[in-house]
C-alpha cells in the first residue's frame, strides 16, 4: 500500500489549525514536548500538507482554512480520519462549529473516517467550562449519531497541553 495516508484538519478561521499543525510536526520530528514560545502563524487560505511521522508510521495531515469550509467536501475522498477543532474560548464560534462539525460527520466519503475534535485554547480564560460547551456542543447527542468513531480531547495548541494525546490517536487510527 504506497497510498500516502491522509487526515484532515478543519475548524472554523483562527481556532488555531495552523500552530497544531507545526507544534505536532515538531514532537513527531524531534520526539519531545518540551513547550517554546509558539512559531507564528498566519491564517490559512488554501490548504497546508504537513508529514508527520510517528514510529514506523507516516501520515499527511492537510489543513484546510476555516474559509474554506464551503469546499471542504472536495477533500473528504481520500482520508483516513479527521481531526475538526473548536475554540473552547470563543463561545460566539461554537454553535457555527458545531453545524459545520454535524455537516463533515454526516458526509457519506466520511462514514469510515476515525474523527477526533479537539477543544482548543484550554489555557485561555474561558467564559465556560469544558463541560457546558460540550452540553451547548450536544457532544453525547453528536457522539450517539455519528456512524463513525468519535473521541474528543482537551487540548492548547499554544501551551503544548494534550498534543501527546493527539500523536498517540493518529498513531491508533492509522493503517499500517
Amino acid at each position: 500500500m504506497g497510498r500516502k495516508q491522509v487526515c484532515l484538519l478543519l475548524g472554523a478561521t483562527g481556532v488555531g489549525k495552523t500552530l497544531l499543525l507545526k507544534r505536532l510536526q515538531r514532537i513527531s520530528l524531534h520526539g519531545s514536548c518540551e513547550v517554546d514560545s509558539p512559531p507564528s502563524t498566519l491564517p490559512t487560505v488554501g490548504t497546508n500538507l504537513t508529514d508527520l511521522t510517528m514510529k514506523k508510521k507516516k501520515v499527511t495531515v492537510r489543513e484546510i482554512g476555516g474559509c474554506m469550509g464551503p469546499i471542504w467536501p472536495s477533500y473528504f475522498q481520500d482520508c483516513f480520519s479527521v481531526i475538526f477543532m473548536v475554540d473552547s474560548a470563543n463561545t460566539v464560534q461554537i454553535s457555527s462549529s458545531c453545524i459545520q462539525l454535524l455537516s463533515v460527520l454526516s458526509a457519506e466519503p466520511l462514514s469510515n473516517a476515525a474523527v477526533l475534535i479537539l477543544f482548543n485554547k484550554r489555557d485561555m480564560p474561558c467564559l465556560m467550562s469544558l463541560t457546558e460547551i460540550k452540553s451547548l456542543f450536544r457532544m453525547d447527542d453528536i457522539i450517539a449519531s455519528a456512524p463513525q468513531p468519535v473521541t474528543t480531547l482537551e487540548v492548547s495548541a499554544r501551551s503544548g497541553q494534550g498534543l501527546q494525546e493527539v500523536l498517540s490517536w493518529l498513531e491508533s487510527v492509522t493503517v499500517k
